[in-house]
């Protein structure tokens, strides 16, 4: 397996292979209308803010950031990377990213790990605007979190823990997980917060509603994605 790659079709630069390649990423979802905010899910039900509601954006990557993610500003351009533990998750993210018009490389780390990584870029600069302060990343005051945000969250740092789901944060910041927790809690999902100490930091999404929520919000499993990796509307 190639040590590095990026964002360009398999053919040019194989992506880590774990398992089969999948298949190509479904074209971004079309807005229906300025007065729709809700979208169909697989059960006929409507979902507020899910994440075929709207179309994708670079501020989504805000979910990334949330996670593991961090960004980086050089001059009057921006850059975001993110450390992810199986290559399902560099198929899914590079995916993400091209579909914001976001080219992204990746490459193996010495923790057997992978190591996604965009261009500098000036689109990106109103997210490193809103998340650091100085050298220091943190939440913008008002953090909102919608399916699209969740969605890259979840790729990126969502681990399955039967019958529950963790979503992994990044940072050591307490305040930062708290910033987290209220925006959950907004989108309509309450999370118990796991401290580093028992497995964290994450938040924990239990109990069937809950769980039903989080996959209405995020949205359809990649097919890149191992069934168990992502949470059903069962």
């Amino acid at each position: 397996m190639p040590l590095s790659g990026s964002g360009e079709p398999p053919a040019v630069q194989p992506l880590p292979v774990s398992f089969p390649v999948p298949d190509p990423a479904p074209p971004a979802p079309r807005r229906r209308g300025p007065d729709v905010e809700r979208t169909a899910v697989d059960d006929g039900q409507l979902v507020f803010f899910g994440a075929e509601t709207a179309e994708p954006s670079v501020a989504d990557l805000a979910g990334l950031l949330v996670g593991p993610g961090k960004v980086h500003r050089m001059g009057g351009t921006a850059r975001l990377s993110v450390v992810v533990d199986a290559g399902w998750r560099v198929h899914v993210l590079v995916a993400e990213l091209a579909q914001r018009g976001v080219r992204a490389t990746w490459a193996a780390t010495e923790e057997r790990r992978y190591a996604v990584r965009t261009a500098y870029a000036r689109t990106l600069v109103p997210l490193a605007a809103a998340w650091l302060r100085g050298p220091t990343q943190h939440p913008p005051a008002g953090l909102h979190l919608d399916g699209r945000r969740l969605r890259l969250w979840l790729a990126a740092a969502g681990v399955a823990d039967p019958p529950d789901f963790l979503l992994h944060l990044g940072g050591t910041d307490p305040m930062r997980w708290t910033v987290a927790g209220g925006a959950l809690v907004a989108a309509g999902l309450s999370g118990e917060l796991v401290e580093p100490g028992a497995g964290g930091p994450a938040y924990r999404i239990a109990g069937r509603r809950g769980l039903q929520r989080l996959a209405e919000l995020v949205g359809g499993r990649p097919s890149a994605a191992p069934p168990a990796a992502w949470p059903t509307r069962d």
